[in-house]
């Protein structure tokens, strides 16, 4: 059995779904800290268990025990507390997959300050903005001369941001250096232990329309992640598991952190320059028998793309994703080369997964999964009664009975945004589902990007799923056009595989329309199809359909 576990959970292994629904209890202490009860914890337990096993592209390669993490993060946080950082401070950390991140993490929980995840994507407007709404203090970088540029132009126009570090090899002048100021703090003396309810982490959400938004999670927030790691990643102490994700996103939590190392599983990181190679990918999971694989829809799609047969993947024995909806052919292909099943998993930044496929259930395609038993969710009208099997509504979380472990603490420093979202005992997700009569659940769009065509309700996914069908499709996204008769027409934007890009013609568009009236209901083909080169999205990889939209109106 797992002793962390044990303290925190009523039972961990579940003979079926609905043994699942009704026995899953955590138990949430009044003064929760990840760093103390988890990290310093398996240092007792299991001084010498790989926590991180981090490799990159150079061939560098780091097994961190428990022992050397537990030290490192106490150097880490007596470090931060010598230069000025003290609890409650907002951080900001832009690392990417540098083994520094996993320490800076711990290290601020460790002292009560409230970490700020942020991709190494963002401009010097984007970190200027981030420091005028959270009042950040510092940052802590990695070593790439354009993320330290954008910093130093930032930190002129911030007068908040006090302590600026960087992990090297440069160190600009200004700058703290990371190692040396971990080799040269005192021994670390723990701070007063914070409540459970205290800020804790802090995402900025990469909005498809406005500004990004902040989502504030509590000391709480790990232990939602029980059930990420050990019921949808289905993960034990001798797992080896890989979650392909950049620390700047949300996902890293879900998939490369908390849960993980609640379990006891060993996290892999690859941490890589450059694009995204799935030939590498697959060498890596073949060649350090990778146990579990977590990544988003996308990556999948390249992998069926390359000769996957080719490669030795008999150590990986579970693969999940989550990140936008899953088509059902990149399920169905993947299954029939590699004879592994692709789990969905739904969740938002400001819960953490929601609707998932656990071992006990089997998946279908394109569903999201089932209910996970920490949220009371509901699918409702407009008008937020609940609706019945096959009809679409909005997928709620009901809050009239107390705020479930993992949902969010407010919009930070906007008590408007947290008042529109959690209302009338919900917080609304803003997104369109249905259940079907054995209780799965599948994603339709959006609310915003609902098509109404002629009496008809039409959901972008359902359109896109058919279209991804067809071999020319590389990406695509349906969107509303205006239309005198109609109200709205269904309009796909097409970015052509490769060997079709010369082919884009009059009766490609309509092979495609005929295609898609074959795959699903008539009425849902696009009457216009576009063709483009790529796709626009936000810095965190999601379509803007707004932005597609606008052109139209």
């Amino acid at each position: 059995m797992n002793p962390i576990l044990d303290k925190y959970t009523s039972k961990q292994d579940f003979s079926s779904y609905e043994d699942f629904m009704s026995n899953y209890r955590v138990n949430v202490p009044d003064d929760f800290n990840f760093g103390y009860d988890v990290i310093d914890k398996w240092a007792e337990i299991m001084p010498e268990k790989t926590a991180i096993l981090w490799v990159n592209d150079k061939g560098e390669e780091h097994h961190i025990t428990y022992r050397a993490f537990k030290n490192i993060t106490d150097q880490c946080a007596s470090f931060f507390q010598e230069i000025g950082i003290e609890k409650g401070d907002r951080v900001m950390l832009i690392l990417k997959r540098r083994q520094e991140w996993w320490f800076s993490m711990v290290a601020l929980h460790k002292i009560g300050a409230v970490a700020i995840p942020a991709t190494h994507m963002l401009t010097e407007k984007d970190i200027m903005y981030r420091c005028h709404m959270a009042g950040i203090s510092g940052i802590v970088s990695c070593g790439d001369p354009l993320v330290l540029g954008h910093v130093q132009k930032a930190r002129r126009f911030s007068p908040m941001l006090r302590h600026c570090i960087s992990i090297g090899p440069i160190v600009p002048n200004g700058f703290y250096d990371f190692w040396r100021g971990l080799h040269e703090a005192p021994p670390f003396v723990r701070p007063k232990r914070n409540k459970v309810t205290d800020n804790f982490l802090l995402y900025f959400t990469s909005g498809t329309t406005g500004e990004p938004k902040m989502v504030m999670h509590d000391y709480s927030y790990p232990l939602a992640h029980i059930i990420t790691a050990k019921c949808w990643h289905n993960l034990r102490d001798d797992s080896l598991h890989l979650t392909l994700a950049d620390t700047g996103w949300g996902k890293a939590a879900w998939g490369k952190f908390y849960g993980q190392m609640l379990v006891g599983t060993t996290v892999f990181v690859y941490d890589f320059e450059g694009r995204f190679l799935p030939k590498v990918l697959l060498r890596t999971l073949q060649d350090y028998r990778i146990t579990s694989f977590c990544a988003p829809p996308t990556i999948y799609r390249f992998l069926i793309r390359e000769d996957i047969e080719s490669y030795d993947l008999s150590s990986l024995k579970w693969c999940t994703t989550a990140g936008e909806a899953l088509n059902p052919s990149v399920f169905d292909e993947f299954k029939s080369k590699t004879g592994i099943t692709i789990y969905e998993a739904y969740g938002q930044t400001e819960t953490t997964m929601v609707v998932g496929s656990y071992p006990w259930i089997k998946p279908h395609p394109g569903s999201m999964g089932k209910p996970n038993p920490q949220y009371d969710i509901d699918v409702v009208d407009e008008n937020g009664n609940h609706v019945g099997p096959m009809e679409h509504g909005e997928l709620v979380i009901r809050v009239d009975k107390g705020k479930p472990l993992g949902l969010f603490k407010s919009y930070y420093r906007n008590d408007e945004m947290t008042e529109k979202r959690i209302t009338e005992g919900m917080y609304h997700t803003g997104d369109v589902v249905y259940y079907d009569h054995e209780g799965y659940m599948w994603f339709v769009s959006r609310i915003d990007d609902v098509i109404k065509t002629s009496g008809y309700r039409v959901g972008p996914f359902e359109v896109e799923s058919a279209l991804m069908t067809h071999p020319s499709v590389a990406e695509c996204a349906i969107t509303a056009a205006p239309d005198e008769i109609r109200g709205q027409i269904v309009k796909a934007t097409v970015v052509l595989t490769e060997e079709y890009r010369e082919k884009a013609s009059d009766a490609l568009v309509l092979e495609l329309q005929e295609h898609v009236k074959k795959e699903t209901a008539p009425y849902k083909y696009p009457r216009i199809i576009e063709f483009v080169d790529e796709l626009p999205k936000t810095i965190s990889g999601k379509i803007k359909r707004v932005e597609i939209r606008n052109k139209e109106n």
